[in-house]
C-alpha cells in the first residue's frame, strides 16, 4: 500500500535557527497510542522544498513523489491527547530535516502507523532510580517520559543530564529547569561544550556529559551514589557519547539491557 501524506503540522516552534519543535496531528482519526520513549517514522517526498540556505540534494530520484523516511522520537506526553511533538535539529546536508524545517502550520507530512522501540521506562523496575543522559535532540524521548510521569506524580528519583554545544542548543531548558524547581524527585543537569559561543557568561558546567557522570554530579545532589543495584541509566544522542558512556558504565558494573538479557543501562539504537 502506497504511503501518503496523512498528518498536518498544527504548530512550528522555532527554538533557534537550527532547532524546532513540530506539533503534528493525524489528518483523519484520533491520535495513536504510544509509550513514552518510542519513535515513529516521519516522511516527506523528494519534491518537497528544502529549507532556505541548505543547498540542493546531491541526487534526484526517478520518482520525485517517493518519500524520504526517518525515525523521530516523540517528545510529547503519552497521556495528553492534543498532538504529537517532534524535536528536530537541522542537518544542512541531510535529506529530511531541511524539508521538515521548511514546513509551515497547515502543511502535510507522512506519519508512520506504528510506534516502535523498547527505550521506555517500562523496561526498568518501578523501584529503580532513573538517570536519563542525552546530547542534542536526544533529549526528545526523555521529554515524553517526564511529561508523562509528571502527570502521574514522580514516585522515584529522576535526573536528566543534557549536553549541547551551547546553551541555545539545550532544547526544553526552561521546562526542565521548572520541573527541577517544583519536583523534589527530579534534577536537571545541563552542560555545554563551547562556552565561547555564549552571548552572556554560561553559569553552569562546561564539557561533555561524561564529565558530569565521572564527577559524580548526580550523587552529590541526591545524597547517595547511583549504583547498578539502585539505578537504571538511559543513553540517547551522539553515537560517540553513547560508546564512551557505555564503556564507563560497563566498567562500573552496569550491563546493557536487551530483550534477551535484561540489564541496567539502556541505549536508543536508532540514533547510532
Amino acid at each position: 500500500m502506497a504511503k501518503t501524506l496523512n498528518a498536518i503540522v498544527t504548530q512550528r516552534i522555532e527554538i533557534n535557527p537550527r532547532l524546532i519543535n513540530l506539533r503534528v496531528v493525524p489528518e483523519v482519526g484520533e491520535l495513536p497510542d504510544f509509550i513514552a520513549g518510542q519513535f515513529v517514522l516521519l516522511g516527506l517526498p523528494w519534491s518537497a522544498p528544502r529549507y532556505s540556505g541548505t543547498g540542493q540534494d546531491s541526487m534526484i530520484p526517478r520518482k520525485p513523489e517517493k518519500l524520504i523516511l526517518r525515525s523521530y522520537s516523540v517528545a510529547s506526553s503519552s497521556v495528553a491527547r492534543e498532538y504529537l511533538e517532534f524535536h528536530v535539529g537541522l542537518v544542512e546536508s541531510g535529506l529530511l530535516s531541511p524539508r521538515l524545517f521548511a514546513l509551515k502550520t497547515g502543511d502535510r507530512l507522512y506519519l508512520g502507523p506504528q510506534f516502535m522501540g523498547l527505550f521506555t521506562l517500562s523496561e526498568a523496575p518501578t523501584d529503580a532510580n532513573v538517570i536519563l543522559i542525552a546530547t542534542g535532540t536526544g533529549v526528545a524521548p526523555y521529554m515524553s517520559m517526564m511529561r508523562t510521569e509528571a502527570v502521574r506524580g514522580l514516585s522515584r528519583r529522576f535526573a536528566v543530564i543534557h549536553g549541547a554545544h551551547n546553551s541555545f542548543g539545550l532544547g526544553y531548558h526552561e521546562e526542565l529547569k521548572t520541573l527541577d524547581a517544583v519536583s523534589p524527585n527530579f534534577d536537571y543537569l545541563p552542560i555545554i561544550s563551547n562556552p565561547f559561543e555564549e552571548t552572556t557568561p554560561w553559569p553552569g558546567p562546561v564539557g561533555f556529559v561524561q564529565k558530569l557522570w565521572i564527577e559524580r554530579a548526580v550523587g552529590k545532589i541526591w545524597g547517595f551514589e547511583p549504583t547498578p543495584e539502585n539505578t537504571h541509566v538511559f543513553l540517547c544522542g551522539n553515537p560517540r557519547m553513547i560508546d564512551e558512556m557505555s564503556r564507563i558504565l560497563d566498567g562500573e558494573g552496569y550491563t546493557e539491557h536487551t530483550e534477551k538479557h535484561p540489564g541496567n543501562f539502556h541505549v536508543e539504537k536508532f540514533f547510532v
